[in-house]
């Protein structure tokens, strides 16, 4: 038997049991492909990354949810790149994943990733059916929905107020037809107040619409939103997720005069331990 060191960290937390948690796993140079699906399944968090050694980076992340491998997620960035920072020092870090090399910063626990230049795409579907998609009145989705990639594709929907955020409930069929991107169902809603945001995400897990507490690489696509609505730069903005699920978090979204994005969030260590096999 050998045993494998992981961590439990909560990201874009503000309190110790609130955030998105993530498990890391320290060492994952012996593990297998299929053994880090396995594992990400055992403990059925949105996401589990394993640190790995890198040549162009200071560590190299594989990122899992309980089903399949993603190339870029901004939780787990954050919260790796704690973990990189307890075992080998330092508040600047690099870490090689599939969508490419992430540079990440800290101030105290507060880390700051620079998301990839983004780019986006016109969606097919139609003001109506995002509407019955998401269970809500046309006249509620302003401005322009788009899909966005800045290293995870997703589709982000501008709502009118909070209240129409907090009104949401996708349909998972609908969803599937009209907010897929051919591997994927997905959708980001949102809506702005001055520099304040509320926003919800929501995917398919096995048919059912599962939302996710606070989504990373959805906060950098907001950005990727900003730049190709032609909103003015720069942009400061803190966005409230995870509400709904009773698992507030806080997300920072810098866009700057350059058309850098960078999205922030504080993370909390809340346990480790390891997996003997």
């Amino acid at each position: 038997m050998t045993d494998y060191a992981f961590r439990i960290v909560n990201v874009f937390a503000e309190t110790p049991l609130a955030g998105n948690p993530l498990c890391v796993f320290e060492d994952g140079t012996s593990l297998s492909s299929e053994t880090m699906q396995a594992l990400a399944l055992q403990f059925n968090l949105s996401e589990t990354t394993f640190l790995l050694r890198s040549e162009v980076a200071t560590a190299r992340v594989r990122i899992f949810t309980p089903t399949f491998e993603m190339p870029f997620a901004g939780h787990p960035t954050l919260g790796s790149a704690h973990v990189v920072r307890a075992l080998r020092g330092g508040d600047r870090v690099t870490l090689q994943m599939l969508a490419g090399v992430i540079p990440v910063e800290a101030e105290g626990d507060v880390w700051t990733l620079c998301a990839r230049a983004p780019q986006h795409r016109e969606p097919d579907a139609t003001r109506g059916e995002l509407a019955a998609m998401l269970r809500i009145d046309a006249t509620t989705i302003v401005d322009r929905p788009l899909w966005v990639d800045t290293g995870s594709e997703q589709f982000i929907v501008p709502l009118a107020s909070f209240d129409a955020v907090r009104a949401a409930k996708p349909d998972g069929q609908a969803m599937t037809r009209v907010a897929s991107n051919g591997t994927r169902a997905m959708t980001y809603v949102f809506a702005r107040e001055g520099d304040r945001v509320l926003s919800r995400f929501f995917f398919l897990k096995h048919g059912a619409v599962i939302e996710d507490p606070g989504t990373g690489s959805a906060c950098a696509n907001l950005g990727g939103w900003l730049l190709a609505t032609g909103s003015a730069l720069p942009q400061r903005l803190r966005i409230d997720q995870g509400e709904a699920v009773l698992r507030p978090c806080v997300l920072g979204l810098e866009v700057t005069r350059e058309r850098e994005i960078r999205v922030s969030g504080r993370v909390i260590e809340i346990g480790r331990g390891t997996v003997s096999m």
